[in-house]
């Protein structure tokens, strides 16, 4: 069974083309793993400094391996200075079944 997440991520105004940037720069290595189903980050369209992601894996294990990726780390590291929080993760399911 799928595993599947909705990611929103609060970003302080000043670094939200930054946080964009490194965002869309993992992109193509995400979307490269072998378990990634889905990979689709957005900004916001109502322009607040909101950056969600649906990420949909083959399995938990392949979520984790995604974050286990220097390159996801990367990321998450800069996040430390750049987010207003904590990115809030919630996993999803299909309204059927």
């Amino acid at each position: 069974m799928s595993y599947s997440v909705f990611a929103t991520i609060s970003v302080k105004p000043e670094h939200m083309e930054a946080a964009c940037d490194a965002v869309a720069a993992i992109v193509p290595a995400t979307r490269d793993e072998d378990g990634c189903i889905a990979f689709e980050p957005r900004r916001a369209a109502d322009g607040s400094n909101t950056i969600m992601i649906f990420e949909q894996w083959a399995d938990r294990y392949a979520f984790d391996f995604h974050h286990a990726q220097d390159y996801t780390k990367d990321v998450f590291a800069k996040y430390e200075g750049w987010l207003e929080e904590a990115p809030a993760l919630v996993e999803v399911k299909p309204l059927e079944g």
